[in-house]
């Protein structure tokens, strides 16, 4: 059985929010969900979840499982607003306690936050197989964008997280802490490995000028025209490509915030005394 797809992008992050469902009436998956953060005022709001909510209701959804495909910097993660919406477990590849390790040394954490992944209902372990509803899906471990990435297998369709953006926009980074442009490599020709029709929904797109948004593309579209990683290029070149074109590129500018929102799941930090929540700025730490 193949899953139907419906996506929404927010503009501000250049993210794609993917819902997943069997049938109207049926059971749901949402992939790498939004809320909404605005930097200059530290303020949130929930714009794109609600998105999300509207369609759920409209057909009927009952929403099984909140999916990330790794603990994002470029966003924060609407997935505990969901949850308390709508219900749903929020599940993660296992390896996200190699992030939370690093980054709790980073931000200098408070003592108690736990490096075990409880902060999320399910840790997937490399290609784990679950349900949603009556779809089979599969948790492919994908690792090189982080120590941490895992894309999902749903019927026909691979929903890629940061490995792979549109063709001609390329691959992700592999600069962050536990990134390996080696490990990306490979995880992407595991990707590609799968039938040339396979549909690959992105959670990002980067459009040049000129062409819409697109978030969807096939492992043929890619193979031939990526430019990054079409057959014919060796790991070595790729390898050396990706350092040098990391190497110039500006860090995320929200990845202070996501990140410490990410690795809790989605939740922000407890709030202190006053009863305000408060995120970290590392000043000369990154």
């Amino acid at each position: 059985m193949n899953p139907t797809v419906q996506s929404y992008f927010d503009t501000q992050t250049c993210t794609a929010t993917h819902i997943v469902f069997d049938a109207p009436g049926g059971q749901a998956a949402v992939i790498d969900p939004v809320l909404n953060y605005e930097p200059k005022s530290g303020r949130t709001t929930t714009k794109s979840a609600d998105q999300v909510l509207a369609f759920l209701a409209t057909n009927n959804l009952q929403l099984q499982w909140l999916l990330e495909t790794h603990a994002h910097a470029d966003h924060l993660s609407g997935a505990q607003y969901l949850k308390k919406k709508a219900g749903g477990q929020i599940a993660i590849g296992e390896k996200i306690t190699q992030v939370q390790k690093t980054f709790k040394t980073l931000f200098n954490l408070e003592q108690e936050f736990p490096v075990n992944g409880t902060q999320f209902d399910v840790l997937f372990a490399a290609d784990a197989k679950f349900s949603i509803g009556q779809l089979a899906a599969q948790a492919l471990y994908v690792p090189g964008h982080t120590a941490a990435d895992v894309a999902y297998l749903i019927g026909d369709a691979i929903f890629v997280g940061d490995t792979m953006f549109m063709p001609d926009v390329g691959t992700a980074r592999c600069d962050f802490p536990g990134g390996d442009a080696s490990q990306l490599y490979h995880s992407i020709q595991k990707l590609l490995s799968f039938p040339p029709e396979t549909r690959l929904f992105l959670c990002h797109d980067y459009p040049p000028a000129g062409r819409e948004v697109c978030t969807q593309t096939t492992v043929a579209s890619q193979k031939a025209s990526n430019i990054h990683v079409r057959d014919g290029i060796a790991e070595a070149d790729f390898v050396a490509m990706r350092g040098k074109r990391d190497a110039g590129l500006e860090m995320p500018y929200l990845l202070i915030p996501a990140i410490q929102v990410n690795i809790r799941a989605g939740a922000m930090p407890a709030a202190e005394s006053n009863g305000v929540h408060y995120l970290k700025i590392p000043v000369n730490g990154l």
